[in-house]
């Protein structure tokens, strides 16, 4: 908008004067008002020039608005006010014929060109008007239909309202009882009495501080109560967590249950081993697996030794025990101070747990005990070992009934351990020494050996074997401890492992890091049978399926299978389980009922394998027989092959 000043000029017809009196009114704001006889105006009144100057400012704009300002902190006014006034906004839809857009609606309505220049959106006609009963009005020319500018259509839909619903509930009401009593001077006199006598009780107890023992054994029923509902919350989770790692390991399971190679059939008496599970712990590092057994009772639960046989990298072992059920974490878990070198678990209470320590002590472990620490453990005041202990084995209770077990270590002594109300009682059983006779006296003039293995007979409850680090086997009586019934010169390194059969009563086992597996008749001081496994052997172990079923592993990372009945030369399985050449199988045990075995390594690994089904063959009954019982049979087929042997002139194989 911008200033204008305008003339106004005034004619002497009535026209022009109410004009001129309708602009001075406009212009001034006041309404004139004269009487009839002022209506004649004089011709200079009609000449006069008025000026009337037109402004951009809006009059009805206030003048007098102020802010605040927070830079001087305080109200200003403000110079400048929207002055402009909209009092008429129309937007039109023409469109310039020209323009791209034009062009566009019109090929769109399809108009032609030459049409008159209307608003789109109008129906348009050429100059030129046919007649309808022309040729050319009939053929060339088609009806357009007419385009509506705006579509408009109303749509309406109604929701369905929801039923309101009442529900009501109908409380039984509180049980009621009258309740009445007189009260007389006495008994009100009572009341205070009694009031009185509380008021001093209570004013005693507070003189009276707790003592220290009174908030232990709050401690202690506090712990017991939070202990309590930490093992309801920890059972729960043990069995999603075994839910857990069955749905993981599903396939495993598969295999485990089901899974037969096929192609057993197809090989030459020859079997396999199929790996299954592998266990672990991440804080085992670095711990050699120095121990197995499997529980007699639990037949999917196993114990793992894990200590060190590296002599100047000793430390701390630990005790595990895993189950099938949960491969990925152990059951339970006990730290131990020294490393641990052999276990043994109580065939009957499978709660009961022997360990052999690399200090020289043993300890008993109770599973169903809480804590960490052992039930019984021996000491310098009781009688332990002052070299590693290597074996430790149950044995059936005493005279009183009281659990006893007996360890072997390299200090030379044979002891049994005799759990007595909270403590171990020792009894020394024999002492090795070089010449092969039992150290007698205190003088020392004998140099004591180094004992290494021992295993008791399977039906004579008093005899048993020990191994020495000299190579050297000697049967050994509990009864008779004043010499060796036997000696046998069994091999030129230690003695890893010796063990009795299972089935037949006069053969047993043994292995050494001389190479070589050795069966033996213990009436006979020459070996059965000879096998060399080209490395050092790191354990041994019978099948509990067969008596002439064995296994052992060696330090280049392979586990043979032997079956005497099939081959009296050669293993039927040799099989490399390791990923890496440098680990060292330690340790090799079957289980007591399903057809798999558990292998030990230095890197605290265990890997369970499957047999294939060669390596677990039974006898076929021929038609017309009755196969006798198993222990028979088994009896027999060792038997068969010993008669073989037993000539004068016996040979080794």
């Amino acid at each position: 908008m911008y200033s204008k000043s305008h003339k106004i000029l005034h004619k002497d017809e009535e026209e022009g004067v109410d004009a001129g009196e309708g602009l001075d009114e406009r212009a001034h704001g006041k309404a004139l008002i004269k009487p009839a006889d002022q209506l004649e105006l004089t011709e200079a009144e009609l000449k006069e020039e008025i000026t009337r100057i037109l402004t951009a400012n809006n009059p009805h704009a206030p003048q007098n608005i102020v802010r605040y300002s927070f830079k001087e902190r305080s109200y200003k006014p403000t110079l400048v006010v929207d002055q402009m006034a909209v009092h008429f906004v129309l937007e039109g839809s023409l469109v310039h014929q020209d323009s791209d857009e034009g062009r566009r609606l019109r090929a769109k309505e399809g108009v032609p060109e030459g049409t008159t220049n209307l608003p789109l959106g109008f129906p348009q006609f050429s100059p030129v008007e046919d007649r309808p009963d022309s040729v050319a009005s009939k053929t060339d020319k088609k009806e357009q239909k007419l385009t509506n500018q705006i579509n408009f259509s109303e749509r309406a839909s109604q929701t369905l309202n929801n039923p309101m619903r009442e529900r009501s509930c109908q409380t039984e009401p509180p049980p009621r009882s009258n309740f009445s009593a007189t009260a007389n001077q006495w008994e009100i006199y009572d009341a205070y009495v009694e009031e009185l006598q509380k008021q001093e009780k209570d004013k005693e107890k507070q003189k009276a501080l707790p003592s220290k023992k009174d908030n232990d054994k709050s401690r202690i029923m506090l712990t017991e109560t939070q202990s309590n509902d930490f093992t309801k919350v920890a059972k729960a989770t043990q069995i999603l967590e075994r839910m857990v790692n069955q749905n993981t390991f599903d396939s495993i399971a598969q295999d485990f249950k089901y899974f037969e190679d096929a192609s057993d059939e197809f090989r030459d008496q020859e079997g396999t081993l199929l790996p299954l599970w592998k266990f672990q712990y991440d804080k085992a590092k670095g711990l050699s697996v120095t121990a197995l057994c499997w529980n007699k009772k639990y037949l999917d639960l196993f114990a793992v030794g894990m200590g060190s046989y590296d002599f100047s990298k000793q430390g701390h072992g630990m005790l595990a025990f895993y189950t099938l059920k949960n491969p990925s974490f152990p059951e339970y878990i006990y730290p131990t101070n020294s490393g641990v070198l052999c276990l043994d678990i109580h065939d009957q209470r499978s709660y009961l747990v022997a360990v052999g320590f690399y200090d020289g002590c043993v300890a008993v472990y109770n599973l169903k005990q809480k804590g960490l620490d052992p039930v019984y453990k021996s000491t310098a005041k009781t009688g332990k070992h002052t070299d590693p202990v290597w074996q430790v084995r149950w044995q059936n209770d005493d005279m009183d009934n009281n659990h006893n077990f007996y360890s072997v270590s390299s200090d030379g002594r044979v002891v049994s351990w005799t759990l007595v109300k909270n403590e171990l009682v020792f009894t020394d059983i024999i002492r090795l020494s070089l010449n092969g006779v039992v150290s007698e006296g205190a003088d020392g003039s004998q140099q004591p050996t180094c004992g290494t293995a021992f295993d008791f007979h399977k039906q004579i409850d008093y005899l048993f074997l020990v191994g020495t680090e000299e190579g050297k086997i000697h049967k050994c009586s509990k009864t008779y401890s004043s010499q060796f019934l036997e000696t046998y010169d069994a091999h030129s390194m230690a003695v890893d492992a010796v063990k009795w059969s299972h089935y037949h009563p006069k053969v047993f086992i043994s292995c050494s890091s001389d190479w070589t597996v050795k069966i033996w008749d213990h009436t006979i001081n020459t070996p059965m049978f000879t096998f060399d496994l080209k490395a050092a052997v790191g354990g041994v172990s019978w099948a509990p399926y067969s008596s002439t079923v064995f296994g052992a592993v060696t330090t280049d990372g392979i586990v043979h299978v032997f079956d005497l009945n099939i081959n009296k030369y050669q293993a039927i399985c040799q099989q490399s389980v390791v990923a890496k050449k440098k680990t060292k199988l330690t340790h090799f045990e079957f289980n007591p009922i399903h057809p798999i075995v558990v292998v030990g390594d230095d890197r605290g690994y265990v890997t369970s394998l499957k047999l294939s089904p060669n390596l677990r063959k039974k006898p076929k009954a021929k038609k017309g027989q009755e196969l006798p019982k198993d222990p028979e049979v088994q009896v027999a087929k060792m038997e068969k092959l010993l008669s073989l042997l037993r000539e004068p002139e016996q040979s080794t194989v």
